[in-house]
């Protein structure tokens, strides 16, 4: 697919939504939907302009009637370029429930195939459990295994936060 096509849907519910790379111009909107979550680590603004602006190619929006609902950023791994890194995947609180995350991971890793990317990697805490289910279908949808291990303790992380396992698609 490319850049700015629609995807065919995967949950009718939200068929008129749009993915595509983020743009500099996405970066504010990006920082909102992961400030309202509640859950996501937050970074500052500029941190999610630069995202849209350096890793686009390795990041996706999604757009619902014209306004970004949601997003996936993440990182081509410099010493594994097969490799995929999805930092945050945030979705708007009114457009949950709808596959939108599943369907961002799809997207993302739809595109990048192309580049011979076939692993992803992501971290995710125990106790997230919409997101170890999310990363868990993605990997089912597409023939592939998930696999989790430790990684980041609570200690390294500091501020009371919770240990971060590392999960793998491939």
């Amino acid at each position: 697919m490319n850049p700015g096509e629609r995807e065919a849907p995967r949950n009718p519910d939200s068929s008129d939504a749009m993915f595509r790379p983020p743009t500099a111009a996405d970066g504010n909107r990006m920082w909102e939907i992961a400030r309202d979550s509640g859950v996501l680590d937050l970074n500052s603004s500029y941190a999610y302009v630069l995202w849209g602006a350096e890793f686009s190619e390795s990041s996706v929006v999604v757009e619902v009637e014209g306004r970004v609902v949601g997003f996936v950023t993440g990182f081509l791994r410099p010493s594994e370029p097969d490799t995929i890194f999805v930092w945050q995947v945030g979705v708007d609180a009114d457009q949950r429930g709808k596959g939108l995350a599943a369907r961002l991971l799809h997207s993302l890793m739809d595109r990048l195939a192309e580049r011979g990317v076939v692993r992803l990697r992501t971290t995710i805490s125990p106790d997230n459990e919409a997101s170890q289910r999310t990363f868990g279908a993605v990997a089912r949808d597409r023939g592939m295994t998930l696999s989790s291990e430790d990684y980041l303790s609570s200690e390294l992380l500091g501020e009371g936060h919770e240990r971060e396992d590392l999960y793998t698609i491939s």
